[in-house]
Order: C-alpha cells, then structure tokens, then sequence
C-alpha cells in the first residue's frame, strides 16, 4: 500500500480541487489545524496561527502529504501538478 504513494507534496490547487473549494480555504485549514493533510511551514518553523497568514512575514511553504490526502477523501495523487 505505501508504495503506491507518490513523493513529494500534493499542489495546493490540486487539494482544492479534490475538495472543491478554493487554495486559501485548503491553505487555511491547513494552517489552523482543522484540515489535517499537511504542514505549514516558513523558514523552517512551524505556521500553526492564522494571524501569521501575513505574507509581510514572508513566504509560507505548504506540504501535503499524498498518504494523508488519501485517506481524508480517498483521492489519490499520481504527481499531477494541476
């Protein structure tokens, strides 16, 4: 079953269409912790507050992970980008 995985993370945009919503609502959820498919990360620290959304703080990299996407909407990422 693992392997089945691809590496790397899910695009933001590819999330949002798995869930039909938009990429703020998946980066969000993401971030404040109620959609538990990935990290929020900026140089390195974790991004768990909304109130650090502020891009005048630089940066924010999002991961999804393929495993975890999964088993939320059963959808599997094959490495498309979009």
């Amino acid at each position: 079953m693992e392997d089945q995985f691809v590496n790397g993370s899910v695009p933001v945009a590819v999330a949002a269409r798995v869930y039909g919503k938009d990429a703020s609502w998946v980066r969000a959820g993401i971030i404040a912790g109620w959609l538990p498919i990935g990290k929020a990360t900026r140089k390195g620290k974790l991004i768990t507050s909304l109130d650090q959304m502020n891009s005048k703080y630089g940066r924010i990299n999002f991961y999804i992970s393929p495993k975890l996407l999964w088993e939320e909407t059963g959808y599997l990422w094959k490495g498309e980008r979009d």
